[in-house]
């Protein structure tokens, strides 16, 4: 009983939050210039975190200067959040999230890169869309394993998206993402959006939760070094596996 009158707490004040994003983005982004912007949604990010109860812990460094590719481990619709408030960057997401009402809109003014992932021609454009941001010295994320997972294991990665890094010249930075129980230490399943899981029911299951910790894990930032993109690719999950295994010791 407490901890339903804890989350619907936690609720109406996220979605009073929410609902402020929404505001800002329409009325005051226009004004802003783009680091205002950045900065605007990486605190609405980690505010959202401090309202829901979820403490953010980092370890490395984030990329701070120029283009840069990130790749993570892919585990919960919390991932976003919790890598925009650790370091803004603009992510890859399925055209879907577009037409969502209010999340849509702070989606797309976040900078979000759309992609229509049952086609391929959509693919090769996106290839080139997210090669051009970072021309321009933009930071993109991706999630390579294409679907999310249940955390205890990183999935096998797609090589499509790490060709625009070659094609930009840009470096990529690999991450990992753990959701951890406060208390116990160990994986917390709370966050997880895999299978059967619905999102109304995964946010709710997160909002009960008596404490989840997200842990982000940066590694170095590397250049391709003459690897094509489907060794790279097997290198860079590589690096997130040992992450991933690094945290848990």
């Amino acid at each position: 009983m407490r901890r339903d009158l804890v989350a619907s707490w936690r609720l109406m004040r996220g979605a009073a939050h929410v609902l402020r994003g929404w505001w800002t983005v329409r009325v005051r982004f226009p004004g802003w210039s783009e680091a205002q912007r950045e900065q605007a949604v990486q605190a609405w990010a980690q505010r959202l975190l401090q309202l829901w109860g979820i403490e953010l812990h980092t370890q490395g460094q984030a990329h701070q200067q120029g283009a840069a590719l990130l790749v993570s481990n892919h585990i919960s619709w919390l991932d976003i959040v919790v890598m925009h408030a650790s370091r803004h960057c603009r992510f890859v997401s399925k055209s879907d999230i577009q037409r969502w009402p209010v999340v849509g809109t702070l989606a797309t003014s976040a900078g979000t890169l759309y992609i229509e992932r049952r086609s391929r021609r959509d693919a090769h454009r996106m290839v080139r869309d997210v090669g051009e941001a970072m021309r321009k010295g933009d930071v993109v994320a991706v999630f390579p394993e294409g679907t999310t997972s249940n955390g205890l294991d990183v999935l096998p990665f797609h090589a499509n998206l790490i060709e625009a890094a070659l094609l930009a010249q840009a470096p990529v930075q690999p991450l990992a993402l753990q959701f951890v129980d406060r208390h116990s230490g160990q994986p917390s399943r709370a966050v997880c959006y895999i299978e059967d899981d619905t999102l109304i029911g995964s946010v709710w299951r997160t909002l009960r939760s008596p404490g989840i910790v997200a842990r982000v894990y940066w590694g170095c930032a590397e250049q391709d070094q003459g690897r094509d993109r489907r060794r790279w690719t097997a290198d860079l999950r590589q690096e997130v596996v040992r992450l991933r295994q690094q945290s848990s010791l």
